[in-house]
């Protein structure tokens, strides 16, 4: 048994994805000036909400679709992937570069182990 393939584990990604979400489309100041930092277009920002929102869904979905929520962390990595890159793109700070890294271990991990089956 692993925290990494804990159904818990996703719905708690899950529940920090939506709030993440909301943070983003109001947005509150820190979030728009790290998206400024890494120079992410304005055209862009409207979707990134959505993006964290369908991610949140994905992930839930753990206790249905266990393959959905294993596709969900794929895509989290990706996209942790782009963010890491755009941190070192305009070299920014590693005290702003290690929570992009920090997902981008933790969702490739998930991705690896997968979500644990319920028996």
């Amino acid at each position: 048994m692993s925290v990494l393939t804990s159904p818990k584990t996703y719905t708690g990604l899950a529940a920090f994805q939506a709030a993440d979400a909301v943070l983003c489309a109001i947005p509150v100041p820190y979030i728009a000036k790290a998206l400024d930092t890494v120079q992410v277009p304005q055209e862009i920002r409207p979707v990134l909400p959505i993006v964290k929102v369908a991610s949140a869904i994905g992930l839930l979905s753990v206790h249905r679709f266990p393959g959905l929520a294993r596709l969900t962390t794929a895509a989290l990595t990706l996209y942790f992937v782009l963010a890491v890159g755009a941190h070192i793109r305009v070299r920014d700070s590693i005290a702003n570069t290690v929570p992009a890294a920090s997902f981008l271990a933790l969702f490739a991990s998930m991705t690896l182990r997968g979500p644990r089956r319920n028996s």
